[in-house]
Protein backbone atom coordinates (compact mmCIF):
# COMPACT_ATOMS: atom_id res chain seq x y z
CA UNK A 1 0.00 0.00 0.00
CA UNK A 2 1.16 3.75 -0.65
CA UNK A 3 2.12 5.49 2.30
CA UNK A 4 2.04 8.56 3.64
CA UNK A 5 5.07 10.59 2.85
CA UNK A 6 6.69 12.76 5.52
CA UNK A 7 7.75 16.34 6.40
CA UNK A 8 9.26 15.61 9.53
CA UNK A 9 13.23 14.76 9.97
CA UNK A 10 13.50 11.05 10.04
CA UNK A 11 15.49 8.29 11.53
CA UNK A 12 16.11 4.34 10.35
CA UNK A 13 17.57 2.54 13.45
CA UNK A 14 18.96 -0.80 12.12
CA UNK A 15 20.19 -4.14 13.58
CA UNK A 16 21.06 -7.42 12.50
CA UNK A 17 23.05 -7.03 9.26
CA UNK A 18 25.59 -9.81 10.70
CA UNK A 19 23.53 -12.59 11.54
CA UNK A 20 25.56 -13.67 14.83
CA UNK A 21 25.18 -9.79 16.05
CA UNK A 22 21.71 -10.99 17.42
CA UNK A 23 22.11 -8.29 19.92
CA UNK A 24 22.22 -5.89 18.13
CA UNK A 25 18.15 -6.67 17.45
CA UNK A 26 18.01 -6.54 20.89
CA UNK A 27 19.05 -2.94 21.41
CA UNK A 28 16.57 -1.33 18.81
CA UNK A 29 13.69 -3.60 20.28
CA UNK A 30 14.40 -2.06 23.49
CA UNK A 31 14.32 1.06 21.83
CA UNK A 32 11.23 1.21 20.79
CA UNK A 33 10.03 -0.11 24.53
CA UNK A 34 11.43 2.68 25.84
CA UNK A 35 10.13 5.03 23.92
CA UNK A 36 6.31 3.59 24.19
CA UNK A 37 6.63 3.11 27.92
CA UNK A 38 7.88 6.78 28.50
CA UNK A 39 5.63 8.62 25.35
CA UNK A 40 3.29 10.00 28.24
CA UNK A 41 5.85 10.91 31.32
CA UNK A 42 8.52 12.22 29.70
CA UNK A 43 7.73 15.25 27.60
CA UNK A 44 11.43 15.09 25.53
CA UNK A 45 10.67 11.41 24.66
CA UNK A 46 7.14 12.99 23.51
CA UNK A 47 8.32 16.09 21.64
CA UNK A 48 10.69 13.25 19.46
CA UNK A 49 8.41 10.84 19.16
CA UNK A 50 5.48 13.95 17.85
CA UNK A 51 8.18 16.41 15.57
CA UNK A 52 10.31 13.29 13.96
CA UNK A 53 9.67 10.12 11.90
CA UNK A 54 11.80 7.05 14.28
CA UNK A 55 11.62 3.83 12.33
CA UNK A 56 13.16 0.83 13.08
CA UNK A 57 14.42 -2.25 11.14
CA UNK A 58 15.58 -4.55 13.83
CA UNK A 59 16.45 -7.81 12.04
CA UNK A 60 17.90 -6.66 8.58
CA UNK A 61 19.21 -10.31 8.23
CA UNK A 62 16.04 -12.85 9.38
CA UNK A 63 17.95 -16.09 7.51
CA UNK A 64 21.45 -15.49 8.72
CA UNK A 65 20.14 -14.79 12.31
CA UNK A 66 18.37 -17.99 12.22
CA UNK A 67 20.70 -20.30 10.40
CA UNK A 68 23.71 -19.33 13.11
CA UNK A 69 21.23 -20.01 16.48
CA UNK A 70 19.82 -23.66 14.37
CA UNK A 71 19.87 -26.55 16.27
CA UNK A 72 20.08 -24.10 19.55
CA UNK A 73 24.14 -24.33 19.05
CA UNK A 74 25.61 -20.88 18.22
CA UNK A 75 27.46 -21.62 14.42
CA UNK A 76 28.92 -17.56 14.64
CA UNK A 77 27.62 -17.43 10.94
CA UNK A 78 28.14 -13.57 10.04
CA UNK A 79 26.49 -13.01 6.63
CA UNK A 80 22.98 -13.88 4.93
CA UNK A 81 21.64 -17.63 3.48
CA UNK A 82 22.74 -16.34 -0.59
CA UNK A 83 23.43 -19.47 -2.47
CA UNK A 84 26.51 -18.89 -4.56
CA UNK A 85 27.49 -22.39 -5.90
CA UNK A 86 25.04 -24.32 -4.02
CA UNK A 87 28.20 -25.10 -2.05
CA UNK A 88 29.03 -21.82 -0.87
CA UNK A 89 26.81 -19.22 1.40
CA UNK A 90 26.38 -16.01 1.89
CA UNK A 91 27.27 -11.99 1.32
CA UNK A 92 28.02 -9.94 3.79
CA UNK A 93 25.27 -7.53 3.95
CA UNK A 94 27.40 -4.79 5.39
CA UNK A 95 29.84 -4.76 2.40
CA UNK A 96 26.69 -4.79 -0.29
CA UNK A 97 25.53 -1.48 -0.33
CA UNK A 98 26.71 0.88 -3.71
CA UNK A 99 29.05 3.44 -2.05
CA UNK A 100 32.58 2.46 -2.16
CA UNK A 101 31.46 -1.20 -3.01
CA UNK A 102 33.85 -3.38 -3.83
CA UNK A 103 36.65 -1.85 -2.44
CA UNK A 104 39.50 -2.19 0.30
CA UNK A 105 37.89 -3.82 3.36
CA UNK A 106 35.27 -6.35 1.00
CA UNK A 107 36.13 -9.55 -0.95
CA UNK A 108 35.07 -10.16 -4.14
CA UNK A 109 35.29 -14.23 -2.43
CA UNK A 110 32.29 -16.37 -1.51
CA UNK A 111 33.86 -17.81 0.70
CA UNK A 112 34.94 -14.55 2.20
CA UNK A 113 33.39 -13.48 5.88
CA UNK A 114 33.30 -10.14 3.78
CA UNK A 115 31.92 -11.38 0.49
CA UNK A 116 30.79 -8.07 -0.96
CA UNK A 117 28.17 -9.79 -3.46
CA UNK A 118 27.89 -9.72 -7.26
CA UNK A 119 27.06 -6.25 -7.40
CA UNK A 120 25.92 -3.41 -5.25
CA UNK A 121 22.39 -4.38 -3.73
CA UNK A 122 22.06 -7.72 -5.12
CA UNK A 123 20.66 -8.63 -1.69
CA UNK A 124 16.96 -8.69 -1.42
CA UNK A 125 17.96 -7.47 2.13
CA UNK A 126 19.74 -4.36 1.35
CA UNK A 127 17.74 -3.93 -1.70
CA UNK A 128 14.94 -3.23 0.78
CA UNK A 129 16.46 -1.02 2.53
CA UNK A 130 18.01 1.26 -0.46
CA UNK A 131 14.05 1.02 -1.88
CA UNK A 132 13.38 1.95 1.80
CA UNK A 133 15.40 5.01 1.68
CA UNK A 134 14.44 6.12 -1.89
CA UNK A 135 10.85 6.40 -0.66
CA UNK A 136 11.33 8.28 2.36
CA UNK A 137 13.27 11.11 1.24
CA UNK A 138 12.64 12.76 5.13
CA UNK A 139 15.04 10.25 6.37
CA UNK A 140 18.22 12.01 7.52
CA UNK A 141 19.98 9.56 9.58
CA UNK A 142 20.57 5.96 9.28
CA UNK A 143 22.21 4.23 12.45
CA UNK A 144 23.14 0.57 11.98
CA UNK A 145 23.93 -1.33 15.52
CA UNK A 146 26.41 -3.94 15.64
CA UNK A 147 27.88 -5.27 18.45
CA UNK A 148 31.46 -6.15 17.70
CA UNK A 149 33.37 -3.48 20.66
CA UNK A 150 32.39 -0.94 22.50
CA UNK A 151 32.38 1.65 19.36
CA UNK A 152 30.73 4.61 17.99
CA UNK A 153 31.61 4.45 15.18
CA UNK A 154 30.79 7.35 12.17
CA UNK A 155 31.90 7.79 8.54
CA UNK A 156 33.85 6.97 6.93
CA UNK A 157 34.69 3.33 6.63
CA UNK A 158 36.14 3.04 3.72
CA UNK A 159 38.89 5.57 3.51
CA UNK A 160 40.89 7.28 6.23
CA UNK A 161 40.30 10.62 5.31
CA UNK A 162 36.84 11.97 6.97
CA UNK A 163 33.63 13.26 5.75
CA UNK A 164 35.09 16.96 6.07
CA UNK A 165 33.87 20.74 6.75
CA UNK A 166 30.46 20.95 8.82
CA UNK A 167 29.49 17.26 8.22
CA UNK A 168 32.71 16.37 9.90
CA UNK A 169 31.97 18.20 13.24
CA UNK A 170 28.48 17.13 13.45
CA UNK A 171 28.97 13.11 12.83
CA UNK A 172 31.68 13.69 15.62
CA UNK A 173 29.48 15.88 18.08
CA UNK A 174 26.90 12.97 17.81
CA UNK A 175 29.52 10.14 18.75
CA UNK A 176 31.10 11.94 21.45
CA UNK A 177 27.65 12.59 22.78
CA UNK A 178 26.09 8.91 22.57
CA UNK A 179 29.46 7.97 23.96
CA UNK A 180 29.10 10.07 26.84
CA UNK A 181 25.83 8.00 27.28
CA UNK A 182 27.06 4.86 27.88
CA UNK A 183 30.90 5.06 28.36
CA UNK A 184 31.91 3.61 24.48
CA UNK A 185 34.44 4.74 22.76
CA UNK A 186 33.77 7.60 19.55
CA UNK A 187 35.53 7.15 16.26
CA UNK A 188 36.10 7.27 12.39
CA UNK A 189 34.89 3.97 11.26
CA UNK A 190 38.00 3.46 9.60
CA UNK A 191 39.90 3.68 12.65
CA UNK A 192 38.52 0.09 13.57
CA UNK A 193 39.70 -1.37 10.41
CA UNK A 194 38.55 -0.31 6.49
CA UNK A 195 35.15 -1.75 5.37
CA UNK A 196 33.68 -0.61 1.86
CA UNK A 197 29.59 -1.09 0.31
Amino acid sequence: STRNKSDLPGILFTGSHHAREHLSTEVPMLLIKHLIENYDSNQRIKNLIDNREIVFAPLINPDGALYDIEDKQYRVWRKNMHSSNNTTYGVDLNRNYSYGWGGAGSSSSPGSDIYRGEEPFSEPETSAVKTFIEQNENIKIILSFHTYSELILYPWGHQNQGVGGDDQKVFETMAQTMAAWNGYRPKQASGLYIASG
